[in-house]
């Protein structure tokens, strides 16, 4: 694991560089919603999905550069998606990444506004992804737009309000991070194995892998929002119990919900033997994400 924090951080240096290219400065007019857009997008996050296409690229036996393109778009679309939820009519949250929300900095309507614009943004990015032979530009298109749409990332997210102070199940609850929280993980590996032409096996093992990865994600992270701090978040701590939101703490136990992450996490392990020693990035990511809990 000693080579991934250097990995880490040059994949983020490289996503933060294309991100910087690819936005507009916050001198181009109207100013305000190009510095709100650039507020949100660099204040800080871990670069989570666009890192793990560029290593899916990599796995697949790619270039990471020619995947460049959909790891930013993917970001755009992640940001987009947290900058609607801190919203008083969604999740209200005057917390981000450490800093104060964009409609706390902006006012709610350029807050709304530079959501919308991040996600129109990530589709102009994305039709600059080269073509291989078994991936066309649409086949890309097609691939976000699916992740983020009203079954998907949005969905999950009114599946999530609609939850609010409701009783729910263990099924209830996978449904509604499968669509909020693994859509999303899922298409950027799934996109980073395209940008390097992957095979229909490779892409099947990229999609086993998100599915399992990004809900163990989302398992690990209800278990730090009970046992972590604000200042170690950088976002509202215990926020889910305030507006009794139910979580996998909340249905199952801190224990279990423990080894539910360790669950998800070895079927996600699993799913990559197909691709072998070149997966071994996505492996120590997989390992580095399920350690945020300890």
């Amino acid at each position: 694991m000693s080579d991934l924090k250097p990995y880490l951080r040059h994949h983020q240096r490289r996503i933060d560089a294309a991100l910087r290219r690819f936005l507009p400065k916050e001198s181009v007019r109207p100013a305000t919603i190009h510095k709100a857009m650039r507020y949100s997008v660099f204040a800080g996050g871990k670069r989570l999905r666009p890192i793990l296409a560029l290593a899916a690229a990599e796995a697949c036996g790619g270039d990471p550069e020619g995947a460049l393109p959909a790891a930013c778009a993917v970001e755009l679309v992640h940001t987009y998606s947290l900058v609607h939820d801190d919203l008083p009519c969604m999740d209200d949250d005057d917390l981000r990444r450490g800093r104060p929300t964009s409609h706390k900095v902006f006012g709610e309507a350029i807050a709304v506004l530079a959501g919308d614009a991040l996600l129109t943004e990530a589709f102009a990015i994305l039709a600059t992804m080269a073509p291989c032979s078994r991936y066309q530009v649409q086949h890309y298109i097609t691939e976000l737009a699916q992740a983020g749409d009203s079954r998907r990332l949005i969905g999950g997210q009114v599946l999530d309000l609609e939850g609010e102070g409701k009783k729910l199940t263990k099924r209830d609850l996978i449904r509604i991070h499968e669509a909020k929280t693994a859509a999303l993980l899922t298409a950027s590996l799934r996109l980073g194995g395209m940008a390097a032409n992957a095979t229909p096996h490779q892409l099947q093992a990229l999609t086993d892998f998100g599915y399992h990865l990004g809900l163990a994600f989302q398992v690990i992270d209800d278990i730090l929002d009970v046992t972590q701090s604000t200042e170690m978040l950088g976002k509202t701590a215990g926020k889910d119990a305030a507006v009794n939101k139910a979580t996998y703490p909340s249905i199952l136990g801190l224990e279990k919900s423990r080894q539910e992450a360790h669950r998800l996490t070895t079927k996600a392990l699993t799913a990559l033997k197909p691709l072998r020693r070149q997966a071994l990035h996505l492996e120590q990511i997989a390992h580095y994400l399920l350690d945020r809990e300890y």
